[in-house]
């Protein structure tokens, strides 16, 4: 059975051709059957960090707003939110309502998220690996959930799209513990899908307009893209935003690990609607993943997990610091979920027999002076 997924082009966030293009989008895959007087909307937007909408780094206000309007002219009752890094509070998060510019749904009759209370899962039956977990309660309140995402570089996964978004359901505090709890690939990837599973949103969009590059998910370039996707499947649309960046299924572990659960379809069985002419950003700056970093993660005997490690040393990327635009501000520190990080002379050191490589730490560094590394090996095996 094929998976319908609808891309239009858009290069600006001006307001008439933003509402143009959603409409578009909207218009193949059902546009906006689904809405019904009295519906709860929640609108799980990617507002990372109290960061401004031309930095790339969360889904743009504008694109956001319309669809709000577009949904409450319509009857529904439509709430904006997000869990970024750090205390889920109001505190926290007024500061990046502001810098984003997401108070601007208000204009339209949307509702920001002002509940700050939590929920807990006891236990997810269709779970791979997370089978219990605590989540924000606010989106647990909605009849619908629209997964409204950026498209953008990622260190740990490679790229954050539509199903990387939901992680932001967990509460800010608690999202070192699920890195911990998770500390490779594989699992965490595992854990970014059962998530998607559980929460089930009708609707992903990824906000392609401009993308960001390089250093991602917080301190990368901004991209030009040109371009909206969406999908009643998150991994359908994640399949065709990481084929707009250059990006093949085996370099995004969640596209790897729903592709191996039967849950994300194959191109073939794709019904697309628009055409990817013109879209494809073939020189796209991704944060390189060997294929198959984990393979030899299942051997055993001393031979096997010499070999494992030995590879791994070899391949794996990892956090590293830039010092000359380090300020010392600790962030990377207070945030390491292996406790891997000291302060030496205001630096951060990585103690790399800690390290789970989560990238935290290259995450939510305002400076951006932790880059994602690649040993050379890795770098010399990726061309051959």
């Amino acid at each position: 059975m094929s998976v319908q997924v609808s891309v239009v082009p858009l290069d600006t966030y001006e307001k008439a051709a933003v509402r143009k293009a959603l409409e578009e989008l909207l218009r193949p895959i059902g546009g906006f059957d689904f809405v019904t007087p009295g519906i709860k909307i929640a609108i799980k937007a990617n507002l990372v960090a109290a960061m401004k909408p031309d930095t790339a780094a969360t889904t743009h206000p504008l694109l956001i707003r319309e669809l709000c309007d577009m949904l409450v002219s319509r009857g529904a009752e439509v709430t904006v939110g997000d869990s970024p890094g750090g205390p889920f509070t109001p505190i926290l998060l007024n500061r990046v309502y502001s810098a984003t510019g997401m108070n601007c749904v208000t204009e339209v009759g949307a509702s920001l998220n002002r509940d700050y209370s939590t929920e807990k899962c006891e236990s997810f039956a269709d779970a791979q690996v997370l089978r219990s977990f605590e989540y924000t309660k606010w989106i647990d309140r909605a009849d619908i959930i629209i997964d409204f995402a950026k498209l953008k570089s990622h260190g740990m996964m490679g790229m954050s799209a539509g199903v990387k978004n939901l992680f932001g359901c967990i509460p800010g505090t608690l999202k070192p513990e699920y890195h911990y709890r998770f500390p490779n690939t594989r699992d965490f990837a595992s854990m970014l899908v059962d998530l998607n599973l559980f929460f089930k949103p009708y609707l992903t969009i990824t906000d392609a307009v401009m993308g960001m590059e390089g250093n991602g998910p917080t301190m990368g370039k901004p991209r030009k893209i040109g371009a909206l996707v969406a999908s009643k499947s998150s991994f359908a649309c994640d399949l065709i935003s990481a084929k707009l960046i250059g990006l093949t299924p085996d370099k995004v572990p969640t596209l790897a690990i729903a592709e191996e659960r039967g849950l994300c379809p194959k191109y073939d069985d794709i019904e697309l609607f628009g055409s990817l002419d013109g879209l494809i950003v073939t020189d796209f700056d991704n944060i390189e993943r060997p294929n198959n970093i984990e393979f030899l993660s299942g051997l055993v005997g001393f031979k096997s997990k010499f070999i494992s490690s030995l590879f791994r040393a070899c391949m794996a990327s990892r956090p590293k610091l830039k010092k000359n635009q380090c300020v010392g501000c600790r962030e990377c520190y207070k945030i390491c979920p292996a406790k891997a990080i000291t302060m030496v002379n205001n630096k951060p050191k990585i103690d790399r027999s800690k390290c789970i490589r989560c990238f935290c730490c290259q995450e939510f560094c305002p400076k951006g002076a932790l880059k994602v590394h690649r040993p050379i090996v890795a770098k010399i095996a990726n061309k051959l």
